[in-house]
């Protein structure tokens, strides 16, 4: 089984899409990165020689941020964004979609499951 930056790759799938199980990696990186090291992307993990996987693992770690460093970055982003009190850093404090999404109905994701109207005291007549 193929071990890079800390992630397992599963062995039966192949290798374009294997490596979107680490963070930072998507298809389209994925297969740039198979290019640059010259590998067959339709080939299984299971496959890859040990010179293959070493080749992958330094070309992936010397030239882009995956993983930890990633989300390190981007939670520091996140956070100064909240520190000088901009549009987007209030949105991302309140809990609120950040990109313009309008929050009338359809932002449950964001703003959590939604509150019922609660119980209301019948009128008297």
């Amino acid at each position: 089984m193929a071990r890079i930056a800390g992630v397992e790759l599963f062995p039966h799938k192949k290798v374009k899409i294997g490596l979107t199980r680490i963070y930072g990696i998507g298809r389209p990186l994925a297969i740039r990165i198979l290019s640059q090291v010259g590998i067959n992307p339709e080939i299984r993990v299971k496959d890859l020689t040990e010179e293959e996987v070493n080749k992958l693992r330094q070309v992936i770690e010397n030239n882009y941020k995956i993983e930890g460093e990633l989300r390190r970055e981007i939670s520091a982003n996140i956070s100064r964004l909240i520190r000088i009190n901009c549009y987007r850093g209030i949105r991302h404090k309140k809990g609120l979609p950040v990109r313009g999404q309008r929050t009338r109905c359809n932002a449950r994701t964001r703003k959590g499951p939604g509150r019922g109207i609660g119980l209301r005291k019948k009128k008297e007549k």
